[in-house]
């Protein structure tokens, strides 16, 4: 490697550490505003000290969904002033019921599927949920195409809502549907839209099976596509997940700017192609960011 090559790769590692810093003191900073708890000596060991194992726990949660990257009970207890012993038993626990799990290499923790779970459960049965279908209803009405929304929940993505056309050719999948990540439209943008590290790690992890010729099964492949969806912003599924089906995705971003789902419209291709189902990019994305305003 040349001399101009070792400094450009010195400094992405250095921008990447630094990167992770500031997400880990991101969330700190969320978590202790979260619970009007200030920051800094011996007040912010007392008052977890002072704090029941639920608060505990929640505040662990917290920590962990907006860091944005895996974290560890070092990072936690370091940005929460919280003593050192305390945050690994709470992290060991939460490991051992399936809530948080660890990353590959031992580099610290994300999302478990049982806190996977509990948020798309949440975000299924929301109180939210009239005005949020109905959003798909008007986008429905509008596409005369069906259009879903979903949420990414390890290797899989879950139905969170989906509206159908009126058309006798189409795909059935109600909410709570689980279907692969790596080979549809809201699965791909979603993956493509995760730390770099966390991306690459669920991919060469996950079980890339064939489901049509045109599914990408090498995972460096498909981290390449994943490359380009995160460029352009949208997801496609070019008949990848089901035979003669195309779809397109917009994200669905929450108050921090996180894509915390996916908004799609699939057709069969003998009606819409995908090059026809990417003109209505403009009106997922109005349709995104109207679901989006009843998160925040």
């Amino acid at each position: 490697m040349s001399a101009k090559n070792q400094t450009a790769a010195a400094r992405t590692i250095r921008a990447r550490g630094t990167a992770r810093v500031k997400d880990r003191r991101l969330a700190g900073r969320r978590v202790r505003e979260a619970t009007d708890r200030p920051r800094g000596g011996p007040a912010g060991s007392k008052d977890w000290r002072a704090r029941n194992i639920v608060s505990r726990v929640l505040s662990v949660l917290e920590y962990v969904a907006q860091a944005n990257r895996s974290v560890t009970a070092a990072d936690f207890s370091a940005d929460l002033d919280v003593p050192r012993a305390s945050a690994y038993r709470i992290f060991t626990r939460l490991e051992q019921e399936r809530v948080l799990i660890p990353e590959p290499g031992g580099r610290g923790y994300s999302e478990g599927k049982r806190l996977c779970e509990l948020a798309v459960g949440v975000l299924t049965n929301s109180v939210r949920y009239g005005a949020r279908h109905r959003i798909l209803q008007r986008l429905v009405d509008a596409l005369r195409e069906t259009c879903n929304l979903t949420a990414l929940c390890g290797s899989e993505i879950v139905y969170l809502d989906r509206v159908e056309t009126d058309w006798p050719l189409r795909m059935h999948l109600s909410p709570g549907s689980r279907v692969p990540a790596h080979c549809t439209a809201t699965g791909k943008l979603l993956l493509s839209l995760l730390p770099e590290r966390q991306m690459n790690d669920l991919i060469r992890a996950a079980s890339l099976r064939r489901y049509t010729e045109r599914t990408i099964t090498d995972p460096d492949q498909l981290i390449a596509a994943l490359a380009r969806i995160r460029e352009d912003g949208v997801g496609v599924d070019d008949e990848e997940f089901a035979a003669g089906m195309v779809a397109v995705a917009v994200p669905v971003r929450d108050e921090n700017g996180r894509a915390c789902a996916a908004l799609a419209v699939h057709a069969p291709a003998v009606r819409l192609s995908l090059e026809a189902a990417k003109q209505h990019v403009p009106t997922l994305r109005k349709a995104a960011a109207a679901v989006s305003a009843l998160l925040r």
